[in-house]
């Protein structure tokens, strides 16, 4: 009971309060009275009690406010950082990309033999094999008997067409043998796959000098490929062991884990002109015998074959 009194009457007092307040700057201004003083000095611990809450419940809302406006700002931000980082990648695919047409136009100049760039659009599904396909095919000129090469060196040969696509069997597979020579002491031998990530480099005993380190380029003999690509380097050489024919292990020229970009070569030698004739087989052929190409980085100084 006594409450409602008090507050009434503190209620009624700042009434009187204000109403004087107001004469006061009419009047030039005044002192106020002890009670008035008295009754300032009580309310104001009040009504700061009471705006606490509602200062608090506003200043609550405006970080609340506050913080919405920086998540859509963090947001608005994160999708302009994927963006850029979406740009920057495909910068970086053009910049590879210019840099293969600038290693094929090179490559173009030294064998003159025409090249189509193509992707690597998927791999052979049996394991038995190991095979490529390509996103080029018979509309674009391509024939069973093209050989694949990258600016390294030796990818395989294309044994397999259709309209747009062709299959293409790699230098890893273990179908594929080469006549390849060691570019430093020429040394002749054969380049066969292993169905492995290395190669075997097979050549004679007598007179055969192959070192480790040594490179192995296409000798051009068969007509596949031209002479000079670059086929693999001389990993380690078996001991002969009183045998006529002598082993090394070869690791290839090509990242055959990272193959995206591969370079037809619009060119067929007379062995697979003998065997199909101008047809290009279209089932799943596998030649018996096949080349492989190397980088133009091994040039050597006898003319491609034609």
């Amino acid at each position: 009971m006594r409450a409602p009194v008090v507050f009434g009457a503190l209620a009624l007092i700042a009434t009187i309060t204000m109403v004087s307040d107001r004469r006061s700057p009419r009047e030039g201004g005044r002192d106020l009275p002890w009670w008035q003083g008295w009754v300032l000095e009580v309310s104001a611990p009040v009504q700061k009690l009471v705006a606490a809450p509602v200062d608090g419940v506003a200043g609550l809302w405006h970080r609340y406010v506050d913080l919405l406006g920086a998540r859509e700002e963090t947001e608005r931000l994160r999708a302009q950082v994927e963006r850029l980082e979406e740009e920057n990648l495909q910068y970086r695919e053009a910049l590879v990309a210019s840099g293969h047409l600038g290693q094929i136009a090179a490559m173009r100049d030294e064998f003159e033999i025409a090249m189509l760039p193509s992707e690597v659009v998927g791999l052979d599904a049996s394991p038995a094999f190991r095979a490529v396909l390509v996103d080029r095919g018979r509309s674009h000129g391509v024939r069973a008997g093209n050989p694949v090469i990258t600016a390294e060196g030796v990818v395989g040969l294309v044994t397999a067409t259709s309209g747009h696509a062709a299959k293409t069997m790699l230098l890893l597979d273990r179908q594929s043998a080469i006549d390849g020579i060691v570019q430093r002491s020429r040394a002749r031998g054969l380049v066969r796959g292993r169905g492995t990530a290395e190669l075997e480099f097979e050549f004679v005993v007598r007179g055969g000098d192959v070192r480790e380190g040594d490179v192995v380029i296409t000798s051009g003999l068969g007509g596949v490929y031209p002479k000079g690509l670059r086929v693999g380097e001389v990993r380690r050489v078996s001991d002969p062991g009183g045998r006529l024919l002598q082993t090394a292990a070869l690791r290839p020229a090509v990242d055959f884990g990272r193959l995206e970009q591969v370079f037809v070569m619009l060119r067929r030698g007379p062995t697979f002109d003998l065997l199909y004739g101008d047809d290009a087989p279209v089932g799943d052929s596998r030649p018996d015998t096949v080349a492989s190409p190397t980088p133009a980085a091994s040039k050597v100084s006898e003319e491609p074959a034609s």
